[in-house]
């Protein structure tokens, strides 16, 4: 029966993609007089009928929506079914029937719909956000983020000492931190964990959010072999110092990120790379690795050794790997999951009928979607190309006819609203919407009219929002500056790997702040960042950008701050920002509880549950 399940799972998916590629095959890129894009393999008709309904799966009176039916039934209760319409019908009860059909496995007390499949559980190796969410719910850090605020509040260190010049602290680790085998936690472990990260041979991405350590970047550049000469050590078992380089507001925020987490020293150096599939699973978060089905689902159980157990509100969750809309929002609306994270989980023709229910919920993202440029190309090593390519875009055309969710077009890489200390921060103006300009530049360049500039390869990973702003893009910079684009889609771990190897010409890329200050976005960019991504060296940025976050006057560092991304996003233009995010998820506030709206979008497992009566009854 275990068979059964995973197989149903595996062929709705095989199945689906095999479909999509067909329907591809005979229709054209985008039709915008059509409903819906062309890899949907729901009706168009269905969906008329489904915006006229105003989405109508019906609400009881208590305010619940009933999930017995789902958003294709027509309103006299019958559903209007073509052979495409029946296709999509059959993946989604593939789906909803490869959960039930082994009746020794039992619903999980909380699904949730988390994104793609995830590259990594390592949290010293993941980039991704879905992944990260559930590597967040396995390992903890020495605080760990309030559910209402995002604030960083005491995790496996339950109270810490700051020096007075706000260098030095002294992390109090718990006396009941515990690993999920029921070894205990210490100072050491964490000791060995950030040496881990920093060590060039992990080749970690996100080491940079360590670089705040004295002699963090040295060591994790090479410079510095001798890892006693980082600012961290255990002062014994309980008791964990760390020295930075320079005071840093931002700190604790840090530590309650995925890359500060603590990891299983015994399982990595026993079991090598293999290590998240060994047994016993040690964690050091509120949950405990179950099972991981490649294309399929996370399973997730409570730790019961975690220090807050008593406060963990679930024993079981489910979190489901899918990157399609219709999909998504089908298993949603029959009561299959209860929670359907992310912004490119939303169907984009639905959003106007969407948002407008008491089940779909948005905010303030501190996020933002641009463009990384590879500048080890030509011409793309020419900044004025990249100014051009940048002034050519019309970004309020793509969030008036793409995005649609109130998203802001950006012209600089930090989101409004940032605090910059007590204070708001204020980015530089950025580049105009300016097609004369851009031409001239182009020319300037030696590509008057586009004549002699290569084929443009424009890269994306998989979903349809992307493929659209893709096309939106062709358009934009054929019709403006005469050159020819080639779109380069891949599935979500290629177009990860691309990026890291700089495989693109202009690629999409997104980032969510990891904490709420300009840096998280700003520091991408220093020249050793692993997270850079786009080959540019600015000797220039990185020094004012290291001013600026050494700077305590709050006046001082706002100009700094301002100076560095002027030149990031005006004069050297090495990525391109599009628009803001705005953060969307639905879930039933008359079912599940625990989810709190705020900027990071931080969410943590922990405190989330489907309310008793309505666990009880999806039983």
């Amino acid at each position: 029966m275990q068979f059964c399940r995973s197989s149903l799972a595996a062929i709705a998916r095989e199945l689906h993609i095999a479909i999509l590629g067909t329907f591809r095959r005979h229709r054209e890129d985008f039709d915008r007089t059509r409903l819906l894009p062309s890899s949907n393999p729901v009706s168009d008709r269905t969906f008329s009928s489904l915006r006229t309904q105003e989405l109508s799966w019906p609400v009881r009176r208590d305010g619940a929506s009933d999930p017995h039916r789902t958003p294709l039934s027509c309103l006299d209760g019958s559903v209007a079914v073509t052979p495409r319409c029946a296709v999509g019908l059959l993946l989604v009860s593939l789906l909803i029937l490869a959960q039930g059909c082994d009746h020794k496995v039992r619903r999980a007390d909380l699904v949730i719909i988390n994104g793609a499949e995830p590259e990594s559980l390592d949290p010293h190796l993941l980039t991704g956000q879905a992944e990260g969410r559930i590597a967040m719910a396995l390992f903890e850090g020495l605080t760990r983020f309030d559910p209402v605020t995002a604030a960083p509040i005491p995790g496996l260190a339950d109270r810490w000492d700051i020096s007075p010049d706000g260098r030095v602290y002294t992390f109090h680790i718990r006396t009941n931190a515990r690993w999920s085998t029921g070894e205990p936690i210490t100072a050491h472990d964490f000791v060995w964990s950030w040496q881990r990260i920093l060590s060039p041979s992990t080749a970690s991405e996100y080491c940079g959010v360590l670089f705040y350590i004295k002699n963090g970047e040295a060591y994790a550049t090479g410079r510095l072999k001798d890892f006693n000469q980082v600012g961290v050590r255990a002062i014994d078992g309980q008791n964990l110092r760390v020295e930075l380089e320079m005071p840093i507001a931002f700190f604790l925020d840090l530590c309650s990120f995925q890359p500060y987490s603590v990891v299983p020293r015994k399982m990595i150096e026993k079991h090598g790379d293999r290590w998240l599939h060994a047994r016993p699973f040690m964690a050091s978060g509120a949950y405990t690795l179950e099972s991981w089905r490649v294309n399929d689902r996370v399973r997730i159980r409570r730790n019961p050794y975690y220090w807050d157990v008593a406060n963990t509100r679930n024993e079981v969750i489910d979190l489901i790997s899918c990157v399609s809309p219709t999909t998504a929002l089908n298993l949603y609306a029959s009561g299959a999951v209860d929670i359907v994270w992310d912004k490119e989980l939303v169907p984009p023709d639905l959003l106007d009928v969407l948002i407008k229910r008491p089940d779909f919920h948005t905010y303030q993202s501190l996020g933002v979607y641009f463009l990384r440029v590879n500048v080890t190309r030509k011409p793309y090593d020419d900044p004025r190309v990249r100014r051009a390519l940048a002034m050519t875009i019309d970004k309020r055309r793509i969030v008036e006819r793409i995005t649609r969710g109130g998203e802001m077009p950006a012209s600089c890489i930090s989101p409004p609203g940032i605090a910059n200390g007590d204070r708001l921060y204020q980015p530089p103006t950025g580049l105009p919407y300016d097609p004369p300009t851009a031409r001239r530049l182009m020319a300037d360049a030696g590509y008057p009219g586009g004549r002699g500039f290569p084929v443009l390869t424009y890269t994306y990973n998989t979903q349809e929002s992307h493929r659209r702003i893709g096309v939106e893009l062709r358009e934009m910079w054929q019709k403006e500056l005469g050159i020819n684009i080639e779109l380069r889609q891949l599935e979500w771990k290629a177009w990860l790997r691309a990026q890291a190897m700089l495989d693109y010409d202009l690629i999409r890329s997104s980032w969510i702040g990891d904490y709420n200050d300009p840096n998280t976005f700003l520091d991408l960019f220093l020249s050793d960042n692993p997270n850079n991504r786009t080959g540019w060296r600015s000797q220039t940025y990185d020094e004012t950008l290291r001013r600026a976050n050494s700077e305590p006057n709050t006046a001082n560092r706002q100009h700094l701050l301002c100076k560095a991304e002027s030149i990031l996003v005006e004069q050297e233009v090495p990525v391109i920002p599009m628009f803001f995010y705005v953060g969307m998820e639905y879930y039933d506030p008359a079912r599940i509880e625990g989810v709190y709206p705020n900027i990071r979008a931080e969410h943590p497992l922990r405190v989330i549950r489907r309310i008793p009566d309505h666990a009880k009854k999806a039983r």
